[in-house]
């Protein structure tokens, strides 16, 4: 199993192990090393006293919006908007060009 940590520098000189989320476990140490090694102990002792880790899967909603997408596909109207669009596009970049 991999907890995601963090190990940054210490307030005294060392470093600080923590683990954030749910856990809220933090730990100073002198070394990197030794840092992690002693935020794994704490993890640890919880797994020890019957925490326990899992996945839990969750079913997914569509976008409220999905069930438009697509709906002008084709729609001979869309293309010539877009056309338009275009074209007004590349008027503005033309006279912002000259300036």
């Amino acid at each position: 199993m991999e907890i995601p940590i963090i190990v940054e520098p210490g307030v005294h000189d060392g470093f600080r192990a923590s683990s954030g989320g749910f856990w809220g476990l933090e730990t100073e140490a002198p070394t990197r090393e030794e840092a992690v090694e002693r935020l794994r102990e704490l993890i640890g002792y919880r797994l020890e006293a019957g925490a326990e880790v899992f996945g839990v899967e969750v079913p997914s909603r569509p976008h409220p919006l999905a069930r438009f997408a697509g709906v002008f596909r084709g729609d001979p109207f869309l293309e010539s908007w877009k056309d338009a669009i275009a074209e007004c596009r590349r008027e503005a970049e033309e006279r912002w060009e000259c300036q």
